[in-house]
């Protein structure tokens, strides 16, 4: 029997090598817990420094994807602004010269496709530029321009392999460029962009930031595997402002106003047919302006042209600036002057509000009114005899104004330039809205000739937008409505953001007073001073304004300057619009005729009550159908003489 296999003995640990192998067990365990509390508190604490050291260490790239600016659109959704791609050439060298077949087909394709490039500066930068990763080739070119060579880049042959595969290097920037499709049209009130998208007037500046969106970016860089990874952040575009005005009737009013300009150039003197000349068209009960323009104009595309502007070649740098900043200025919302007799319905209206008018008061007109040893003259100079409140408006007779003024009282009749909102700014949402406060009167220092002058719309200054805004709430019942341009914005996506209502701010009148007033002003235009501005078939109300200019210099008045107005609503019972014009300093020799703001007016309103379908309410007589743009008497050139239409 074979003796047995003896067993092999497995060594037991002692005690004392458990306890060595326990404690570097321990040791082990304690220092990966240190390393992951290690690297935990490295990552709270500069965990975004040092990918940044990681990164920079690798192929990396970073790529602006500029937001498109939204657009400024009319009524009808016709474009007055947009924002349209446009590409820069830009050339990465190090890519093209990476191999040396790269650099002589790209150079080919480039000059071949952009004809105006240099070869011998694109052979330079070959050879002397190899690490530029931006060199920018040409900027802002359309789509069109740019086919050729993505054509020639992408073309494949009919295997699905590249023509001309060794073009690289060559890659196109989107940037946005503003346009304006209509290029002047409206250009005071829609404004411009300044580089940058960088809105410098109108609804650019004023809506600048809701207009701009914010730049996306796309990150790239290469992983430890070669592998290129991409984070794209898009961007986010700017929102849509939908406008009150009308393109069309806006067309109309800017060629009334160039027509008008045009025949009376070099008229009476050597100059423009007038210094300014400017049409607010609102919508009495919403306060949504309808057309806003101004004269001289200028192209937004192209906004510092002073190519049509006589004897600019010797102008200095500083002089052409401040033409510029005249231009692009918005007269109807920034410019403050005297209104003149458009003032007179607001002085009545005051009287009739605190009872110390009524409408059977009589005054007798002798031609002027007594200040001290100052004589201050009413239109008529031998005096229009006894004249009702009607009579008055009528007439436009300075003296009956003056003595009402006495009835209403200094106290009551500030308050009421208050009530319609003169001295305080109306918060359209155009920028630049002048501050009229400085130029009023108060109670402590207003003397009997100021309130007499003030009654008759002399001695104190307003703006174009406070007094359209005042005169739509006199003649609707009575309701101040907050004058605006933009009535709705929208996203990229066309969906509604913000839509802005009609905002009542206040109640000026009683519906009695507006009532009153409205028919007085009925019979100004049938039967008083605004015959001119009459449209055959319609029902209209209107006031005229003659007032005298201040010499700059002297700041005594200006013999012979006048800035004269008309303001007008249609039709007469329930008016859809009112239209206020106002002509400084026509270029005619005998300027104090308001006749020559109610011409403008009347052609205006011939064409733009059919297109906005409000229908003729009288009967047709065929009065002023023969008149134009000159009305026809004065002729040019023969203007009447005589004493000025207030």
């Amino acid at each position: 029997m074979a003796a047995r296999k003896k067993r092999r003995m497995v060594p037991k640990l002692n005690r004392k090598m458990k306890k060595k192998l326990l404690l570097l067990f321990g040791i082990i365990t304690c220092a990966f817990v240190g390393l992951v509390f290690r690297l935990m508190y490295i990552e709270y604490t500069s965990g975004d420094t040092y990918t940044k050291k990681v990164l920079s260490l690798q192929s990396y790239d970073s790529v602006k994807l500029p937001f498109q600016r939204g657009n400024i659109v009319d009524k009808n959704g016709t474009i007055l602004a947009t924002s349209v791609a446009v590409y820069n050439v830009i050339l990465d060298c190090s890519v093209m010269t990476s191999k040396d077949e790269y650099v002589e087909p790209t150079i080919n394709a480039l000059t071949q496709c952009f004809s105006d490039l240099d070869r011998n500066k694109l052979e330079d930068y070959a050879q002397n530029s190899k690490d530029n990763k931006y060199i920018v080739l040409k900027e802002k070119l359309s789509y069109d321009d740019i086919q050729p060579f993505v054509e020639m880049q992408d073309a494949v042959d009919d295997s699905g392999n590249k023509v001309n595969p060794n073009i690289k290097g060559v890659w196109f920037e989107t940037e946005y460029q503003r346009k304006y499709p209509l290029s002047t049209l409206a250009s005071a009130t829609v404004g411009f962009v300044s580089d940058g998208n960088v809105g410098t007037v109108g609804l650019e500046k004023y809506y600048d930031s809701t207009l701009n969106g914010v730049d996306g970016r796309e990150y790239g860089y290469l992983n430890s595997d070669n592998a290129i990874e991409k984070t794209v952040i898009p961007a986010e575009n700017g929102k849509n402002l939908y406008c009150s005005i009308d393109a069309n009737v806006q067309t109309i009013v800017e060629n009334k106003i160039k027509e008008f300009a045009d025949t009376y150039k070099n008229n009476a003197r050597i100059g423009d047919g007038a210094e300014e000349i400017a049409v607010v068209m609102m919508n009495p009960n919403t306060g949504e302006i309808i057309a806003m323009a101004d004269y001289p104009t200028f192209d937004s595309n192209d906004p510092r042209n002073l190519s049509s502007f006589d004897q600019t070649g010797d102008m200095s740098d500083d002089g052409k600036m401040d033409l510029l900043n005249k231009l692009w200025q918005n007269y109807c919302v920034t410019a403050t002057y005297e209104p003149g007799s458009v003032q007179k319905p607001f002085t009545v209206a005051a009287g009739l509000e605190t009872g110390t008018l009524t409408t059977d008061m009589t005054f007798f007109c002798d031609g002027y009114e007594m200040f001290g040893n100052e004589k201050v003259r009413c239109v008529n100079r031998d005096g229009h005899g006894l004249e009702t409140i009607e009579a008055a408006l009528m007439d436009s007779c300075n003296d009956a104004l003056m003595q009402m003024s006495y009835k209403i009282g200094a106290e009551n009749f500030l308050d009421y330039q208050a009530v319609f909102g003169f001295g305080q700014k109306t918060g359209i949402d155009l920028p630049g809205e002048a501050n009229t406060a400085s130029l009023m009167y108060t109670l402590d220092n207003i003397k009997p000739v100021d309130l007499a002058t003030n009654s008759f719309g002399q001695n104190y200054n307003c703006t174009m937008i406070q007094m359209v805004s005042a005169f739509s709430s006199l003649i609707n019942g009575g309701n101040y409505y907050k004058p605006h341009v933009v009535t709705k914005i929208t996203d990229d996506s066309g969906n509604t953001v913000e839509n802005i209502e009609p905002t009542l701010l206040k109640k000026t009148v009683s519906q009695n007073t507006s009532d009153t007033l409205r028919n007085y002003l009925y019979n100004v235009v049938t039967n008083g001073t605004a015959k001119t501005a009459k449209v055959d078939g319609y029902s209209m109300g209107g006031k005229t304004g003659t007032a005298q200019m201040y010499d700059d210099e002297t700041h005594l008045r200006k013999k012979g300057a006048y800035l004269v107005s008309f303001m007008g609503f249609v039709p007469y019972d329930d008016p859809q619009l009112v239209i206020y014009t106002v002509i400084n300093q026509p270029n005619v020799e005998d300027e104090a005729h308001s006749s020559y703001a109610q011409n403008i007016t009347r052609e205006i309103l011939k064409e733009v009550l059919p297109y906005m379908n409000v229908y003729p309410d009288e009967e047709q007589t065929g009065i002023n159908a023969d008149l134009d743009i000159t009305g026809n008497n004065p002729p040019i050139g023969n203007q009447t003489t005589g004493e000025p239409e207030q």
